[in-house]
């Protein structure tokens, strides 16, 4: 009898565990806030999304704790990710916002700590085009314009962006690339708010800045946009602005910036799982969509699975772009 009942006891034990979807720590995870660092300034697309898509993070059926956003700007989102290389903690409660193409290519590139073995993807929220934008006030009205300038006056259009290969860097030396001329990007390190604060200050002539803070700006009256680098137009958000493919400029989706989580390489891999099962559908509540959809912010939702895939093609193809431009 009492070995019939220790057999039922261990075969009970055993299926209690099968059904329990993760470990005991990662049951207890997370116990306390976790922080999510964003390697750019406060008030830029990055930034503002990621306080948007984790602003319902608290909700038990999410994370059942708050977000906290942690700034880290500087020299194009390198220190940022930097420090998530070398310094942020495996444990699951430090994770960071990733922006690609321009954590790959500034790997691909060199000089920096990380590359793409150096965190694992939790999920991706959002792919947010390129787009180029002048002045209110500016003489430009589209890229026709911008480009005979550009041909006219070689180096001398002042062309403000979020840092050296980001996204923006590489629409620069796309667009120099399929016309032929030069311009002078001017790479600012805090990101892109404050590469749209230099437009819209008339310290340049131009910028290329994400659709999200472009359309924010628009909004208010304070810039142009003259093209989109993306193959079709956005007809959500600038269904009257034409792609640069539309006038003649052959510039693709290279540098569509993909925005989402990521942890330290080492994180423990139930701490992983727990969170891509549950940030993608915190990313889909009615709230965060509502609020995405009013800053002009493009949603596009990705798996882990989806985002492994997405960095292992962007990492052979920016390899081939970057040594071509």
């Amino acid at each position: 009898m009492r070995r019939l009942l220790a057999t039922l006891a261990t075969a009970s034990a055993a299926a209690l565990m099968a059904l329990l979807p993760l470990s005991a720590s990662a049951q207890d995870y997370p116990e306390r806030p976790v922080s999510l660092m964003v390697a750019y300034g406060a008030g830029g697309a990055t930034d503002f999304q990621a306080r948007i898509v984790t602003m319902v993070s608290a909700n038990e059926d999410f994370l059942g704790q708050p977000t906290v956003i942690v700034n880290k700007p500087g020299a194009g989102g390198r220190v940022g990710w930097n420090w998530m290389a070398t310094e942020a903690e495996p444990t699951g409660y430090q994770l960071g916002a990733y922006n690609v193409p321009h954590f790959i290519a500034q790997s691909i590139k060199g000089g920096v700590k990380y590359s793409i073995d150096s965190f694992e993807p939790i999920a991706n929220w959002g792919a947010d085009p390129a787009v180029v934008v002048v002045g209110a006030d500016s003489e430009f009205d589209d890229m026709t314009e911008l480009v005979d300038y550009m041909k006219e006056n070689p180096g001398k259009l002042t062309v403000s962006g979020a840092g050296l290969f980001v996204g923006h860097h590489i629409a620069a030396l796309q667009i120099e690339d399929a016309t032929g001329a030069d311009m002078a990007y001017i790479p600012n390190d805090q990101g892109g708010a404050a590469a749209m604060k230099a437009v819209i200050a008339g310290d340049v002539m131009a910028g290329i800045n994400n659709l999200s803070d472009a359309y924010r700006a628009r909004e208010a009256g304070q810039v142009k946009i003259l093209g989109v680098a993306d193959v079709q137009r956005n007809e959500k958000f600038l269904p009257d602005v034409p792609t640069l493919m539309e006038q003649g400029i052959e510039v693709d989706d290279s540098s569509v910036n993909f925005r989402g989580i990521m942890v330290p390489k080492g994180t423990p891999q139930d701490r992983i799982d727990f969170l891509a099962a549950r940030i993608p559908e915190m990313f889909k509540h009615p709230r965060v969509q509502k609020r995405m959809e009013a800053g002009g912010s493009p949603l596009r939702i990705m798996s882990r699975a989806e985002v492994q895939e997405m960095w292992q093609k962007r990492q052979t193809y920016l390899e081939d772009l970057l040594a071509g431009l």
